[in-house]
């Protein structure tokens, strides 16, 4: 369309005027950014209950709080980031130095889901604003309210030539996709994730997607099993298990099968009240449609806990399902809510074995006491990221890049992560010209011996 077209040439002008570059243009977009969250938080607190009931705390500590955090990291840390890295040179180049300069790409466009649409729309526009870059976000429309309200925020803060929000549907998408920009960020299904990844391919844009997958989590024998249990429901039912890093399924060890059933049927009790559909504070799923193909796993295996479902209100409390092998529907795709399965095994090779054979995941999660098992898990299995002994805590940490591996994406973002992401590495060679080396030049005497002694 006309309009993304003069949006992404207005973005490109700004971005060649310099300004995006400089320094405290950058500090200063970010601190703004940071002051108008905390500002707008009561009213985004209020867009992410209309969209998905989230509770306050759910949408303070998942989506604002994570949000800030990252933003007073980058604020702190930035001044050190954009300076050239002074690297090592080697002999062949005395006289030299070799720098690194991190510069921004240009114009990026960001396309964000809806299972936390306020944080995975802002935590990638930290990193483009950190390295210098515009930006053009195009948020879901499954959460309309939580998307009008970020418009309103940036478009109050930002003129739209360095920061614009598009809001729309799928259309609206692929016309933002027809249009040139130098980066694209995409947060999604994998299967929208080839999508984005043809369409850059017409122009050879760069791309980080953030995908998702089948996340596995081992319970091993001799496993903390109340703090395993505790760990996993919350990981597992956080935004009820709208979560891309969220455990999509359980591999429990037969000896400890029972007695962690039974721990975690109380765990869940304990979190979400005897009748989490009664919760008022439980996470509904986002739409009919894809509560419809939740419930249809229901009948999966056998229903070890919960199972019931409030269908005008898109909910269903959090389940298990035991009985279940690979070959059972439930297992064919990433669940993405509140259903988790259960494989039970007796050597971990067959854990191993059972996760090779299907796509890379995400995440994956171990819970063991042993050393030794959770290093030949570690060694064994290809992932994206992941925890010992708990689930999900990986992904706050801003020290930690976060991000897939084959089929559960590509880059990686989040604390320094975010703007080397947005960043393109230049290297750059300065050269003495206070003498030459004269053997590199084909005229010189016994040049290839003298050449072969040098370049050993």
């Amino acid at each position: 369309m006309k309009k993304y077209q003069e949006l992404a040439a207005k973005q490109t002008a700004f971005f060649h005027t310099g300004k995006t570059k400089d320094l405290s243009f950058r500090l200063e977009a970010l601190q703004k950014l940071r002051m108008s969250i905390k500002k707008n938080e009561k009213q985004l607190m209020e867009a992410l209950r209309a969209d998905l009931n989230k509770s306050e705390f759910d949408a303070y500590s998942a989506e604002i709080g994570f949000v800030l955090e990252e933003l007073r990291f980058a604020i702190k840390n930035l001044n050190s980031w954009v300076k050239p890295q002074r690297v090592k040179t080697p002999i062949t180049h005395i006289g030299s130095q070799s720098y690194i300069y991190s510069e921004p790409f240009g114009v990026a466009l960001i396309i964000a889901p809806w299972n936390y649409p306020f944080q995975l729309a802002v935590a990638p526009l930290i990193g483009a604003i950190a390295a210098g870059n515009c930006a053009v976000i195009k948020p879901s429309e499954l959460t309309p309210v939580t998307s009008k309200a970020l418009g309103e925020l940036i478009s109050k803060q930002f003129p739209d030539e360095f920061i614009a929000v598009v809001e729309g549907g799928v259309e609206t998408s692929q016309a933002l996709l027809n249009e040139k920009f130098d980066y694209i960020f995409f947060t999604g299904s994998v299967t929208v994730g080839k999508i984005i990844m043809e369409a850059a391919a017409k122009n050879l844009t760069p791309v980080t997607l953030e995908l998702g997958g089948k996340s596995p989590c081992i319970v091993h024998e001799d496993a903390n099993i109340k703090l395993a249990a505790k760990r996993i429901a919350w990981g597992k039912f956080t935004n009820a298990g709208q979560t891309c890093i969220a455990p999509d399924y359980l591999y429990l060890h037969q000896s400890i099968k029972d007695e962690f059933l039974q721990q975690f049927e109380e765990t869940i009790q304990e979190l979400y009240g005897a009748v989490p559909l009664s919760n008022p504070d439980f996470t509904h799923i986002v739409s009919e449609r894809h509560f419809n193909r939740l419930a249809s796993f229901l009948d999966n295996g056998q229903i070890a806990i919960g199972g019931r479902t409030k269908p005008e209100s898109f909910m269903i409390e959090p389940t298990v399902l035991t009985d279940i092998t690979w070959d059972t529907p439930v297992m064919q795709d990433e669940i993405f809510g509140p259903i988790l399965p259960v494989l039970e095994y007796e050597n971990l090779l067959e854990v191993i074995q059972g996760i090779h054979q299907h796509p890379k995941p995400l995440a994956l999660y171990i819970f063991t006491e042993n050393s030794g098992v959770h290093q030949q898990v570690l060694n064994s299995v290809s992932f994206g990221g992941g925890c010992i002994n708990d689930t999900v805590y990986h992904f706050v940490s801003p020290y930690l890049p976060f991000g897939g591996v084959g089929n559960s994406g590509v880059g990686s973002y989040h604390g320094k992560g975010s703007f080397d992401t947005f960043s393109h590495k230049k290297s750059v060679l300065k050269q003495t010209t206070r003498f030459d080396i004269p053997f590199r030049y084909p005229n010189v005497k016994n040049g290839l011996k003298k050449i072969k002694m040098f370049m050993k």
